[in-house]
């Protein structure tokens, strides 16, 4: 896995991405104990692994073929012809896990096939894309009092909500109808409706609008850091959302 690592820094690093001194500064590690590494001198410790994956916008999972990740995914491909199982996990989850494994899966709901493949996919066309192509595309949260509230009469507290992965871009999907999106905040994550907004700032970085349905709710700026997209913090669009009555 470090050796992958290794591969995927050097890479980046080649093509002019990023340079060893930005990547120290991002990781808080020295320019000598980044350069030890690339050269395969030293290795890095699990927390140390973390700090550099965050660094260049990756996961664990990124470093692992693809073909092996099958071996541990929570829903299978294929169990069932007629449904499909769709995994309910915790929002910080939905936002950081790019497959998701039976560890991180609360319950599992049931939505036929049918369905599921009618809602339409929309990537960002962006270098990132095809990643995200790699990721469990669809999967379900449950939304707070406080999100409930903030996006009320569209979602209650407790709604159920259908998260397309595959859909980060900002286009519409329905005419005259706003997307509402699962947004990575912190290492959680928000519903709102998005707007992006270009070169916001002294620092001239591009930022997030999250707007919520809500009035008495106020209006939040989510900057976009260095080193990332608006689909970087774009979890998905809600495809469904089910209310227990």
């Amino acid at each position: 896995m470090q050796e992958a690592l290794r591969r995927e820094v050097r890479k980046r690093i080649d093509a002019g991405e990023m340079t060893g001194m930005a990547l120290a500064r991002r990781t808080r590690f020295t320019q000598a104990h980044i350069s030890n590494f690339l050269n395969g001198k030293r290795g890095l410790k699990l927390s140390a692994l973390d700090r550099m994956l965050k660094a260049i916008g990756m996961n664990v999972y990124d470093l692992l073929n693809p073909n092996e990740l099958v071996k541990f995914a929570a829903v299978p491909p294929g169990a069932d012809e007629e449904y499909a199982d769709v995994p309910l996990v915790e929002g910080r989850i939905a936002a950081g896990s790019e497959v998701i494994v039976n560890e991180e899966v609360k319950e599992v709901l049931k939505f036929r096939r049918a369905f599921l493949g009618r809602i339409r996919a929309d990537l960002a066309s962006l270098p990132a894309a095809g990643a995200r192509k790699q990721w469990t595309r669809f999967v379900l949260i449950k939304v707070d009092q406080k999100e409930g509230h903030s996006m009320w009469p569209r979602l209650n507290p407790g709604s159920t909500l259908l998260i397309d992965r595959h859909y980060n871009s900002l286009a519409g999907y329905r005419k005259n109808d706003r997307n509402m999106y699962a947004v990575r905040k912190g290492d959680a994550c928000t519903v709102k409706y998005v707007e992006l907004v270009r070169q916001r700032g002294e620092d001239g970085r591009d930022a997030l609008v999250l707007r919520p349905h809500n009035a008495d709710y106020p209006v939040e700026v989510l900057p976009i850091e260095e080193g990332q997209t608006y689909a970087d913090l774009v979890i998905g669009r809600v495809a469904h959302v089910s209310v227990e009555t």
